[in-house]
């Protein structure tokens, strides 16, 4: 039955008993029983965040050019800081968005809109060729925008097939899409190749590093392989990477960026036949909370590059950690050679979608990959104090699939 709107109002401690008490049915993030869906660094990094957060509270970020300047100097710090992070070109140039999904939006409406002005065929339908691991953000954009997403397999080592992907290319094509890493499997694709088919046609490669972008810089530095893969590469054109994930930012919070200004250009939105005069915006939204820009700029200060390095290197120990855990469980093996933080293992042995089941008995949320079948983890700080207990109850859940020896069918499905 539906709940009517509230007749009374209702004293505060009241409602926040009840919020509290419908909490307890979530799944427990903070002892890392969840895949993925929350990021967290240290303690501290968390306050950071939340108080800066809370400072800009009511402020809205639309209003940063006009009425909260403090929000737009912070933002454009966040963006600038970026750009010397990623090695932008000089005349790179960055925005801020609400999620991974906003900045690859806005990312494929810029490439098209540049493809339509430079073959000046305002009508054009272009389409994106991509790998089958690439993110449905791009499905998503290309549906709003009445664009066509060309999807190839991964090669043997689940990374784009570079062959694959240029054998799919055809006149229409607009855009190459390339992961750093890709979410289903953790691996950073070939972005150096990728870029030099870009070139070679003409065409706008995309690097899709929403996951990966915040952590894979630093935990390079501290000597981890990882392949190059930012705006330094020849033949990238643009890039997303979410400050919300392993900037350790609070949401909503992420980046989009463009390697020339002429390609920037086509970004941002604006309309002036309304009778309140020019509208113009950089994101999607309009409206948007000005406490993840301020967030995002206290954690950036907090943190600094030291305190990055600092989180990479015990994360990435963590990671290690637990893919060594994970190899350990007879019959077991981790899928690929992830470069971070995103690990997937599957079996040839007995059906790991049988394994998360009998897991999520105990309270850990499943993270599934259906191709090839393989449980998911993208971990962060929030998973090291639970490791030993993840990695005892999964090897307990493989021997009661074993012992089952085929007779119980699982029937959960790979689910974002």
């Amino acid at each position: 039955m539906r709940k009517p709107f509230p007749a009374q109002g209702r004293s505060r401690n009241d409602v926040i008993a009840e919020m509290r008490a419908m909490k307890t049915k979530d799944a427990d993030w903070r002892h890392g029983r969840t895949p993925l869906y929350v990021f967290k660094a240290t303690d501290a990094v968390y306050e950071m965040g939340r108080d800066a957060f809370f400072e800009f509270f009511s402020e809205n970020a639309l209003g940063a050019r006009r009425a909260f300047l403090s929000v737009g100097q912070m933002e454009k710090e966040v963006i600038e800081a970026a750009l010397d992070l990623f090695h932008a070109p000089a005349d790179a140039a960055g925005f801020m968005t609400t999620g991974g999904t906003e900045s690859i939006i806005q990312a494929v409406q810029t490439c098209r809109d540049w493809d339509r002005a430079r073959r000046k065929e305002p009508a054009r339908r272009g389409n994106i060729v991509a790998s089958e691991s690439a993110h449905p953000a791009f499905n998503k954009a290309a549906k709003l925008m009445d664009l066509e997403v060309r999807r190839v397999p991964t090669a043997a080592d689940l990374r784009a097939d570079v062959k694959a992907l240029e054998a799919a290319i055809d006149d229409k094509t607009m855009m190459v899409v390339g992961s750093a890493p890709s979410f289903p499997h953790g691996v950073i694709d070939p972005i150096a190749a990728l870029g030099q088919l870009a070139t070679k046609r003409d065409l706008w490669l995309h690097v899709d590093a929403c996951v990966g972008g915040y952590l894979a810089p630093f935990a390079k530095d501290i000597g981890f392989d990882v392949p190059d893969f930012d705006l330094g590469v020849a033949g990238v054109s643009s890039m997303s990477a979410d400050l919300h994930k392993f900037g350790f930012c609070p949401k909503p919070a992420s980046t989009v960026f463009y390697t020339s200004a002429d390609k920037a250009r086509f970004h941002g939105f604006e309309f002036d036949q309304w009778p309140n005069g020019r509208f113009a915006t950089n994101t999607i939204v309009g409206t948007r909370p000005a406490g993840g820009v301020a967030a995002a700029w206290a954690t950036f200060q907090f943190l600094g590059r030291a305190g990055y390095r600092a989180i990479a290197k015990d994360l990435m120990k963590m990671v290690q950690d637990y893919k060594s855990g994970v190899e350990a469980i007879d019959g077991l093996r981790v899928q690929g050679r992830p470069h971070l933080s995103i690990v997937a293992f599957g079996s040839d042995e007995i059906d790991v979608f049988r394994v998360s089941e009998v897991m999520a008995v105990k309270g850990w949320v499943p993270g599934l990959v259906q191709k090839p079948r393989a449980i998911h983890r993208m971990m962060s700080l929030i998973h090291a104090p639970s490791m030993d207990e993840y990695l005892t109850d999964l090897r307990a859940a493989v021997g009661v699939v074993r012992q089952e020896g085929g007779a119980a069918a699982a029937s959960i499905r790979a689910t974002y």
